[in-house]
């Protein structure tokens, strides 16, 4: 049975209800790469961990998303890394709707985000570390 949601999207871009997410624009996680696909997940804390992980100086911020087409499973985690869809992560080629934000999710402690960064160093130096695009 396919996820129904609802379904979050984390960045440090500043939207408004009815802007449209897309893809083609630079990986959060491999900046050389330009993604095919627009992610996205049924849990709020993976959509604040994307937020925080965002490049940029701006404020992270998780917004509530719709699919406007099709979607399928993040390959990037599904499987490869954790059998099924714990993380509930997927990615569409088609745009995500804004329909909302959240407001009340819980921001990682710095030492919490930090780690998480060299876990993303790391993986940008191993060449392993690809992404499924």
């Amino acid at each position: 049975m396919a996820d129904e949601g609802p379904f979050f999207h984390g960045t440090k871009a500043d939207l408004r209800v009815g802007d449209l997410l897309t893809a083609g624009f630079r990986s959060n996680y491999r900046p050389e790469v330009v993604m095919n696909h627009v992610y996205f997940t049924a849990r709020v804390d993976g959509a604040g961990l994307a937020a925080e992980l965002a490049p940029g100086d701006r404020l992270p911020r998780v917004y509530v998303v719709e699919p406007t087409g099709d979607f399928e499973d993040d390959p990037n985690v599904t499987d490869k890394k954790f059998p099924g869809n714990p993380t509930r992560s997927y990615r569409s080629r088609e745009p995500l709707r804004i329909v909302g934000e959240v407001t009340d999710w819980t921001r990682l402690a710095p030492e919490a985000l930090q780690a998480w960064r060299d876990r993303l160093a790391d993986l940008r130096a191993d060449e392993r570390g690809e992404i499924s695009n």
